[in-house]
């Protein structure tokens, strides 16, 4: 049977360019061939590869991960009988170099991608197609995150338009959230809240809220004291206007929260709940509810790694490496390979199993202690033993028990009272390990290397 492979560049708006490679011969069969995403010009490229006949030919294709592209192309590709590899943009940049180091194209790419189901086949991972609930779990949980960096955006917007307008943070003499609403809605004028003095004030306050304190309308009624003092006149700032713009965030702001609510309960938890009835993942320390649907969204069936190291290695929380004789690079930095959701997710994570989880803790206390990691590095060395486990119980579909060195079980109060206890990290070896003075001991090296150089030098 002859084995035909091809080489697709995916386009995002543009054509997609196919390179049909033919195994035996080591040769390309005629020029690349532009094709869209319809079934009619798909089936085209697909009778082009066959060269006529349907049973005597493997097909195989390989694609580059463009946009969702690749779904698309990839689906209808395997329905009809292809094997289908994806592999990432950065290692189809750098076979280029080798095949044409001075030129880029459509066509150099296609044809590059087909060379590499020779020249690296065990660098190609056939591709993982997710099914309808996979992917509207994987959809929900990126709109789940985008929602809530619109609604911090909005937060950090409100503050600073309070920090001009009330010369600082509104927490500082607020109490609440009906404190906030009655504060933006009624009194957001400094100078009216001096006029009417702090009696009307708290008047006001018990008469809208009679079940709440008013002693923080003090802080308020100080602050806006120290507002008009400081402006002097009301030229400066149009209060009403900056009032209005703070309403409508505010309204922005709670329609984002009504669909964060909604997404969660309505699309991403029951999504979640059908694909892992079990719920075993929440049985680890640091992961919550929507931080396993992220994980089941994205992993989808464990089986497709073979073992934890393939895992590890598809998150991209595992550092380059470069070795050579008898010298091998240390300190290098992560791959960032897989989704970016996904190594987001298990960084926070981490930062909470490493409080409960003595292994874990363990491991962050060595990488700071003993290797002089700072605090980002030693996370991210912590996560891979998090998603060992994570490989673990969603390999055995089973719960996750704290145990001692020994096997023994291990009660949550005890495990995180010895990771306070016996993995503590002092404040000084964090001070040590900090950014500012890893940049010191860098321009202290440079410099005392600098002087060893010119020494040689001068006695030359």
């Amino acid at each position: 049977m002859r084995t035909r492979i091809l080489g697709i560049d995916l386009a995002v708006r543009a054509t997609h360019k196919a390179a049909i490679l033919d195994k035996e011969s080591n040769e390309f069969v005629g020029s690349p061939i532009s094709f869209g995403t319809n079934p009619a010009e798909i089936d085209k490229l697909l009778e082009a590869a066959r060269g006529g006949s349907e049973g005597d030919v493997e097909l195989v294709a390989v694609l580059e991960a463009t946009g969702i592209a690749w779904y698309t192309i990839g689906s209808y590709l395997v329905q009809h009988g292809a094997k289908v590899y994806r592999v990432n943009g950065q290692e189809t940049a750098a076979q280029r170099k080798v095949y044409q180091r001075r030129a880029k194209s459509d066509r150099i790419d296609a044809r590059v991608l087909a060379r590499m189901y020779l020249t690296i086949p065990e660098r190609l991972r056939p591709v993982y197609l997710p099914d309808a609930d996979h992917l509207s779990l994987q959809r929900a949980c990126r709109e789940l995150t985008r929602l809530a960096q619109l609604r911090i955006a909005l937060k950090n917007r409100m503050t600073a338009t309070d920090t001009l307008a009330w010369l600082g943070d509104s927490k500082n003499w607020l109490d609440g959230a009906e404190s906030t609403l009655w504060w933006c809605s009624h009194w957001y004028n400094p100078w009216k809240v001096v006029a009417f003095g702090l009696a009307h004030l708290q008047t006001q306050w018990q008469k809208d809220f009679p079940d709440h304190e008013s002693g923080w309308l003090e802080a308020l009624f100080e602050q806006a004291n120290l507002v008009v003092k400081f402006y002097g006149q009301k030229d400066w700032l149009d209060y009403e206007h900056i009032q209005a713009g703070q309403e409508r965030e505010q309204a922005r702001l709670d329609e984002i929260q009504t669909q964060i609510h909604q997404l969660r309960k309505e699309v991403i938890h029951p999504l979640y709940t059908k694909l892992h009835p079990s719920r075993c993942l929440e049985t680890l320390y640091g992961i919550g509810e929507d931080s396993a649907a992220i994980y089941i969204a994205f992993i989808g069936d464990i089986r497709r790694f073979p073992t934890p190291a393939h895992f590890r290695s598809w998150c991209g929380l595992i550092p380059y490496s470069s070795q050579s004789g008898y010298g091998e690079a240390k300190g290098l930095k992560i791959t960032q390979a897989g989704p970016n959701l996904l190594k987001k997710t298990i960084f926070i994570d981490t930062e909470v199993a490493r409080q409960y989880d003595p292994d874990i803790a363990a491991c962050y206390y060595d990488q700071i202690v003993n290797k002089g990691k700072h605090h980002f590095q030693a996370v991210c060395a912590s996560a891979t033993h998090l998603l060992n486990r994570i490989y673990a119980i969603l390999r055995d579909q089973r719960s996750y028990q704290l145990r001692d060195k020994d096997g023994n079980p291990l009660d949550k109060d005890v495990a995180r009272k010895l990771c306070q206890d016996k993995y503590h990290v002092p404040e000084d070896v964090r001070r040590r390990n900090n950014a500012r003075v890893r940049k010191e001991r860098k321009e202290l090296r440079t410099e005392q290397r600098f002087q060893r150089l010119s020494k040689k030098s001068s006695k030359g």
